[in-house]
């Protein structure tokens, strides 16, 4: 399901059978690195989004969390694990947080769910056709490890 009306609604008549919260972690920069990150929200938004049809009815896609990738990683840190609590009060029992962003790999074990990192392809210069095969070759990669870590928390 996606953060819009339509599926909020059914979200919230079925709330019991979506346990897990997508949330792409995406940086904006305006210095040297801005098109690097352009490239990243660009490829987790497309992944997460292919990830959302594939597990529909299972997993609530929610909008970016975006932040300046700049900032200090302890201010990042804070707000991304403020979302995670209130994830964590709404019902959800597994928090995915997917990123391009390496410099997340480096607070991992302090953030309050799952993160998932995935090297950014750049796909500005792909035909369409291309960057959808392959953007849904790494959807089924991620398909395995969502459920496994899906089952994870089950033992």
């Amino acid at each position: 399901m996606n953060w819009n009306g339509k599926d909020i609604e059914s979200f919230q008549q079925q709330k019991e059978y979506i346990d897990t919260a997508l949330v792409p972690l995406v940086p904006i920069s305006f210095e040297s690195d801005m098109k690097e990150t352009a490239s990243q929200y660009e490829f987790i938004q497309l992944l997460t989004t292919l990830l959302e049809k594939q597990f529909k009815g299972r997993i609530l896609l929610l909008p970016p969390f975006t932040y300046i990738k700049q900032q200090e990683e302890e201010g990042k840190l804070a707000a991304l694990n403020l979302l995670a609590e209130e994830l964590d009060k709404a019902g959800f029992q597994h928090a995915l947080f997917f990123t391009s962003d390496s410099s997340w790999k480096l607070a991992e074990d302090k953030i309050n769910g799952s993160l998932i990192w995935v090297p950014s392809v750049p796909l500005e210069h792909m035909e369409d056709s291309y960057k959808y095969s392959l953007i849904e070759d790494q959807a089924k990669q991620f398909v395995n490890i969502i459920v496994h870590k899906w089952q994870q928390d089950l033992s």
